[in-house]
């Protein structure tokens, strides 16, 4: 009942960008917290950003100042901009969100619900 659809991935080269969106259905996350998850072939999964229900965000290192998370909660969606892709940003890209409101958005166990993924990949 409860998914999450993810669309704005893609094939792209170096220095260009993309902006990810996704659009939960079956009930609202407008209290709860959201993030972004990555992973590369061979490569133990990531959190990239993630954004609390007041509004807090966090950012992975590597991709801080390149990226931005936001989320329309009159419209239940969440986004992640990225910009200045490199090569190293290819991978597999999930929307999550947490299914109890009130849960530290950092606390990683949290994320309930996952979205099936969209892929971006960035040539050099």
């Amino acid at each position: 009942q409860v998914q999450l659809v993810e669309s704005g991935g893609g094939l792209v080269q170096a220095g260009g960008s993309l902006r990810l969106s996704c659009a939960p259905s079956g009930r609202s996350f407008s209290n709860n917290a959201m993030g972004w998850f990555r992973q590369a072939p061979g490569k133990e999964r990531e959190l990239v950003a993630a954004i609390s229900s007041a509004g807090s965000t966090y950012y992975a290192d590597s991709p801080k100042g390149r990226i931005t998370i936001s989320r329309d909660k009159t419209k239940n969606t969440l986004y992640l901009q990225m910009n200045s892709l490199k090569p190293e940003d290819t991978a597999m890209y999930y929307c999550a969100a947490q299914g109890r409101s009130g849960t530290y958005y950092l606390n990683l166990r949290g994320y309930n619900y996952w979205g099936q993924g969209t892929q971006v990949t960035v040539s050099s």
